[in-house]
């Protein structure tokens, strides 16, 4: 079992199995085992395909639950192209709960459950990660981070003195901020409607803020007179369709690569073909291309060797019956990512 800390903080526990799949960002430490080690292969069917899971972790091993496993069996794990997983997909879609409340089925939120102090994870959605690391810190690396910071150098590839925009600047494009900076953009222009995000924007790398209520004309109009043409590389972290049109409109017409990052299946996106008939490339990405399992170990190394911002990701520290606190907090901008102590010390 694992001792956990991560969205939820401190005090959370997890049993890892080598068959069956369970998600979201929290990271854990091992803290009892019904052995002191699990270091075995175990294999389990999923339709036409045996998989062998490979496991190895100790009593007091630190890790991070993922959302998106990593089997490194699949052909999509094998495939340098791709962070997904086959295998992941049809676990989650024969997903069993192991939890009951009162006598009811409870199911686990993405696969994780990081919000109770027990859950049951598989082990191909555990990251095991340097011992060294503070786990009130790198918890944030199982989400948001890894997911705009990896957008800019996984998936939109920013090139060294390239001009970038990002639209919303909440935790993941503050980190798409960061993954511009690091791939050494010369530009970066942070896109927001709320003019207070912009000096925390610029602890990223941020070197310009354009706040859309304050022009009478559309964004992507705008950013393309600012930049005599529009930007190599758009990022949008917001989620709304709208922004994700505005942002391939305002990269550059002939070369600009836009990325869809903020997630939402509420609408279909409308667009005009010489959107991308003219040469504008159009891409998504999930979890920032990273591979997870590979991508967080590394991300945590980075992070210890001080290439990595976390901690001025942190807003707040509270505790789980702050929950609903932490929630207005976010929903009235005054929260970047709040750490939440599942259970007391």
């Amino acid at each position: 079992m694992f001792k956990a800390v991560g969205s939820c903080g401190p005090g959370h526990s997890i049993i890892i199995l080598s068959s069956n799949l369970s998600r979201y960002s929290p990271s854990t430490e091992v803290t009892q085992l019904n052995n002191n080690s699990i270091s075995k292969a175990s294999k389990k069917k999923h339709g036409k395909y045996s998989v062998w899971f490979h496991c190895c972790f100790l009593s007091g091993d630190k890790v991070i639950p993922l959302f998106l496993s990593q089997c490194k069996e699949c052909h999509l794990c094998k495939n340098p192209r791709t962070n997904q997983c086959e295998v992941a997909v049809k676990a989650l879609d024969t997903l069993e709960s192991r939890f009951t409340c009162k006598g009811k089925r409870v199911l686990q939120f993405m696969g994780t459950s990081t919000f109770s102090e027990y859950t049951v994870i598989n082990q191909m959605a555990v990251a095991k990660i340097d011992p060294a690391a503070p786990l009130d810190k790198v918890c944030l690396l199982g989400c948001g981070i890894c997911t705009g910071y990896g957008a800019a150098v996984n998936t939109a590839k920013v090139e060294p003195g390239s001009t970038c925009a990002v639209f919303g600047l909440g935790a993941v494009g503050l980190a798409a901020v960061m993954g511009c900076k690091a791939a050494g953009a010369k530009r970066i222009i942070a896109v927001d409607v709320n003019p207070d995000k912009f000096e925390k924007a610029k602890v990223f790398g941020a070197t310009d803020f354009v706040n859309p209520k304050d022009h009478d004309k559309p964004i992507h109009e705008v950013l393309t007179k600012m930049t005599n043409g529009g930007v190599d590389y758009s990022l949008e972290c917001v989620g709304n369709v709208q922004v994700m049109r505005s942002a391939l409109e305002s990269s550059a017409q002939g070369w600009g690569v836009s990325v869809i990052v903020g997630w939402t299946d509420l609408h279909d996106i409308v667009i005009r073909p010489a959107h991308l008939i003219s040469g504008r490339t159009w891409k998504g990405s999930m979890f920032g291309g990273f591979k997870s399992k590979d991508g967080v170990s590394k991300m945590v190394k980075d992070y210890l060797d001080k290439k990595l911002k976390v901690d001025e990701f942190i807003s707040q520290n509270m505790t789980l019956d702050q929950a609903n606190d932490a929630i207005e907090l976010m929903k009235n901008c005054k929260c970047i990512r709040a750490v939440m102590s599942v259970s007391p010390p």
